[in-house]
């Protein structure tokens, strides 16, 4: 992106990924960026993103904005995941194309693959096969999404793209115990258990099921390459009706190993329990990275240097880590 002075709408700004993407636009010199909070734009009243649409005309967007959590809250909101993001997919692209904004991003999930797809998942794995149970409603809602894009791309020939992004973390993520993505639901859970010298953490799951872990700032860069990308780039390396582009690292670990990198980071001394009457999830969800590789991006921080900076950044920014 050469023109910093046009109007980018970020919707989702106060969240973990939007956050980022604000602050690295900002370091790049970019200041004409448009936010709303939710208060200010409900983004599933088609009315209300339409009026903003037309007022304030942006000629970039990228919609981070979701409804999202871990398992938990996947299986006891379905209704609300996909309602909510279908709603605000189908308002925010829809009123961009009707408002004349011709370059959208659009970010997914890497959970919109099969449950069992080969690993590492390839983008031509979409639509192959049963999705997991756990959060079938919000991939769902981004397999729409995705084809919203494709959709547009080819009736209107608009430029709007798509990346999946792995499991992300860091900074300004959620931190609650029971609403919260697996690492910051074990940053939380190791902390309470080592400011109340508590003897265990009990765990979900067996601890078998392989995970792809991605810095937020690493997504916030690879958003920021695909959208400056030129259109010819973008569509040399996907197809109309296959469009969108995995983001990860590459690699995996258990989540039991997970977990052990996570109680040395906070240094929690006590012992893990895993609790097998939970769900684990699918077995594997790992990313093939090749497409964004040979579009000459790659990921810049490791897993142990990340988690680190986030339990750092949640012990000095979250109330609920603040030490009696």
């Amino acid at each position: 992106m050469t023109d910093k002075q046009q109007k980018i709408y970020i919707a989702g700004h106060r969240g973990m990924v939007g956050t980022a993407l604000v602050e690295q636009l900002h370091e790049a010199g970019f200041n004409n960026i448009v936010v709303r909070t939710h208060a200010q734009l409900d983004l599933t009243d088609q009315a209300a993103v339409r009026d903003f649409m037309q007022q304030e005309q942006p000629k970039k967007i990228i919609l981070a904005a979701a409804k999202v959590g871990g398992i938990y809250a996947n299986n006891i909101y379905p209704a609300e995941f996909i309602y909510q993001n279908l709603m605000m997919e189908a308002n925010v692209i829809h009123q961009a194309w009707a408002a004349g904004c011709r370059q959208l991003l659009f970010l997914g999930s890497s959970c919109i693959y099969p449950k069992l797809a080969a690993q590492p998942m390839q983008e031509s794995a979409l639509l192959t096969g049963g999705l997991e149970a756990t959060n079938e409603p919000y991939a769902i809602a981004k397999i729409a999404g995705i084809k919203l894009c494709e959709s547009y791309n080819r009736q209107y020939g608009t430029d709007y793209r798509s990346v999946m992004p792995t499991n992300l973390y860091g900074e300004n993520d959620n931190f609650h115990l029971e609403n919260s993505h697996v690492i910051p639901a074990m940053i939380r859970k190791f902390h309470d258990a080592k400011t109340s010298q508590s003897a265990t953490v009990t765990l979900w799951g067996t601890g078998t099921a392989r995970r792809e872990f991605l810095h937020v700032d690493d997504m916030a860069s690879a958003c920021l390459h695909v959208l400056g990308l030129s259109k010819a780039h973008y569509q040399a390396c996907t197809e109309p009706m296959l469009s969108h582009l995995n983001v990860g690292t590459g690699t995996d670990v258990t989540i039991r190993e997970l977990a052990e990198t996570i109680q040395q980071v906070v240094g929690f001394k006590g012992d893990i329990i895993w609790d097998v009457s939970k769900p684990d999830g699918a077995p594997r969800k790992l990313m093939d990275i090749s497409k964004m590789k040979s579009l000459n991006w790659r990921p810049q921080i490791t897993l142990g240097n990340g988690l680190a900076s986030t339990y750092r950044w949640s012990v000095e920014h979250q109330s609920e880590f603040k030490t009696q």
